[in-house]
């Protein structure tokens, strides 16, 4: 390759379009995707993109796959599929933090590997609140080595994260700017760097388990997510416990009473649900009748519910055979609502509202006063404006007798709607998806929009709901930004700026050292300009480094590829944004505890790629 070519008009203005950018992203003074938007417009009306070209990056084969791995995401969230793996970690953990961490973090790496890395941060972050709340580990123990574990598993597949979706692309449009006798490149397949990933992933989960933990603060966290309620309710209300089966016998005294009556026997657990024949209800009326065989849902300690069982010769299962449906916290659970002055429910009673009845709410407390917290006849007692109502309900009906206005829920709860009992079938739809991507006969991208497919016709999720699981800021910034590496490419200006660095590099410098480097300024970039804008610059200008000093392309632009991911201290990273908050995070704290991890991830993928190639 000539070394020595001439600086162009086209490539002064790509070279200043592409500072211009950094610039703005660097300050933040303007959105990032409109920052992208404008330099979209700018390469149109310069002619750096022909104006054919110019929207392509919306139909590009990475933006359509990112966002089929939203809507993937949301399917298997609305099915209730990460609260199944919360009571799982907990019953493998077997109550040790170190082995509770480890797993968590090593599940969520291994999920990011199939799921956009900010959508596997989103699902997370209630599962490892709620992780939390039962076990006393602080959110700021737990949500770094998770945050890190699922960035360096992005790096298992070329799906999870958006760098390795855009690489496929950038490959393919190298071709076109090729030299003369250069091979050409060719797209990788799905699982291509699934070793430099398992290396990153090992690291990054001994690097916390050995060292980085003990770095981090253990105190109080700066914020109370939503998933940590349970604990706020047993210290505020007194209604703590697990959830128990009750099944009622031919000797019990149960037999022939109402609901409400077995709920006003002494020392009764809160009764929640009743299954008779075979019909189980949440929160059901007063004056249902409890039969020989009839299943009771009960909360409380395994100490009250058992005195309870053995009073009344019910049986007491731990295993919810029969409720498991109606008790999964992603559909149902315990909330406040405060009753307004104009509300109808002020002056009349639970029981005179047929609340269990007409809206399925079972009110287990009513906080007055502040200080006054009413439990015992709670149904027979009049409301009034200002009282605070602690119910257990589906999140559904609760959201549906909160639109007439007559209280206002104050606990943030799951308002889409959510199906459990769909998530066999996005299970196995996921697996299929998973399957069609591995047999490389399709592109990635139709094999997960086949997923999308799958579960929007078996209502899995509604067309709605699918829209909004799309971030259409990510969707954005790297369409748009996508035809700026294409100008680079095209016109030269990647050439260029590799010639110049070569002559400036000592002859015989090892490629790997080389590599090194390009990892190095990819890194930084991501600092400032994100992970999808370090990717789109650097890939162009580390193809031409490697064809000007002999090396493989393809290992340059990996290596680059996987460097625009190593942010782990500024909130430029999507999942960094996402954690800073909750943990409580300071910037110096993260340039510390991370600052070392980023340096070990660079040197790993540079050994791993050519210990490969």
């Amino acid at each position: 390759m000539d070394t020595a070519l001439a600086l162009t008009t086209d490539m002064k203005i790509v070279l200043g379009l592409v500072a211009l950018t950094m610039v703005l992203f660097l300050f933040q003074r303007v959105r990032a995707d409109l920052v992208a938007l404008v330099m979209l417009v700018l390469l149109g009306l310069t002619g750096q993109v022909a104006p054919e070209d110019v929207f392509n990056g919306f139909s590009s084969n990475a933006v359509i796959s990112v966002i089929a791995t939203m809507i993937l995401g949301l399917g298997l969230d609305r099915t209730g599929a990460l609260n199944r793996l919360a009571g799982w970690l907990l019953r493998r953990a077997r109550g040790v933090e170190e082995r509770l961490l480890l797993l968590t973090s090593a599940i969520a790496g291994v999920n990011s590997s199939i799921m956009q890395n900010p959508s596997v941060m989103a699902l997370y972050l209630p599962v490892i609140s709620r992780l939390s709340s039962r076990t006393g580990i602080s959110l700021s123990r737990m949500l770094l080595p998770v945050g890190v574990a699922i960035v360096m598993g992005g790096t298992l597949t070329m799906v999870g994260n958006s760098p390795l979706i855009m690489l496929n692309d950038l490959l393919v449009s190298a071709n076109a700017n090729l030299p003369s006798g250069a091979a050409t490149l060719t797209p990788l397949n799905m699982f291509a760097p699934a070793p430099i990933g398992l290396a990153l992933l090992l690291a990054g989960l001994a690097y916390f388990h050995f060292w980085g933990n003990r770095q981090l603060r253990g105190g109080k966290d700066a914020s109370v997510a939503p998933g940590r309620t349970q604990s706020y309710f047993a210290r505020v209300y007194g209604i703590e416990g697990d959830v128990f089966e009750l099944t009622v016998t031919a000797d019990s005294p149960l037999v022939g009473m109402t609901f409400g009556e077995a709920e006003s026997l002494h020392n009764a657990p809160v009764l929640l649900a009743l299954k008779v024949e075979d019909e189980a209800r949440l929160a059901p009326a007063a004056d249902v009748r409890i039969w020989v065989g009839s299943v009771i849902g009960a909360m409380g300690t395994r100490q009250q519910v058992s005195d309870f069982a053995q009073n009344n010769f019910l049986r007491m299962s731990t295993r919810l055979r029969h409720f498991g449906d109606l008790f999964n916290p992603s559909r149902a659970g315990i909330s406040e609502a405060v009753v307004p002055p104009n509300s109808d429910f002020v002056g009349k009673t639970a029981n005179e509202l047929q609340l269990r009845r007409q809206h399925g709410l079972r009110l287990l407390a009513v906080n007055r006063d502040k200080d006054k917290v009413i439990r015992e006849n709670v149904r027979d007692l009049p409301l009034r404006a200002g009282d605070m109502l602690v119910l257990h309900s589906f999140w559904k009906n609760l959201a549906e007798t909160a639109a007439d206005r007559d209280f206002v829920v104050v606990t943030d709860y799951p308002k889409g709607e959510q199906r459990p009992h769909k998530f066999k079938i996005a299970m196995v739809i996921f697996a299929v998806t998973i399957l069609i991507a591995l047999s490389g006969r399709v592109p990635t991208a139709i094999a997960l929009m086949t997923g999308v497919a799958g579960m929007l016709v078996t209502g899995v999720l509604k067309m709605d709901e699918a829209y909004g699981a799309i971030n259409w800021k990510t969707v954005f910034l790297m369409a748009c930004l996508i035809p700026l590496g294409w100008a680079m490419d095209r016109s030269g200006a990647a050439a260029w700026v590799a010639g110049a660095t070569i002559e400036q590099l000592p002859d015989g410098l090892p490629v790997w050292l080389i590599e090194f480097a390009v990892a190095v300024l990819t890194a930084g970039f991501s600092l400032v300009i994100s992970h999808v804008g370090a990717t789109i610059v650097m890939v162009p200008l580390a193809i031409n480094l490697a064809l000007a000093v002999g090396a493989d392309p393809t290992s340059f632009a990996l290596v680059v590829a996987l460097a625009a991911s190593n942010n782990f201290m500024t909130q430029s990273n999507p999942v960094m944004s996402m954690i800073t908050g909750p943990g409580g995070y300071r910037a110096k704290e993260l340039w510390i505890v991370c600052g070392p991890l980023s340096l070990a991830y660079i040197l790993i993928i540079v050994l791993m790629v050519n210990l490969l190639s």
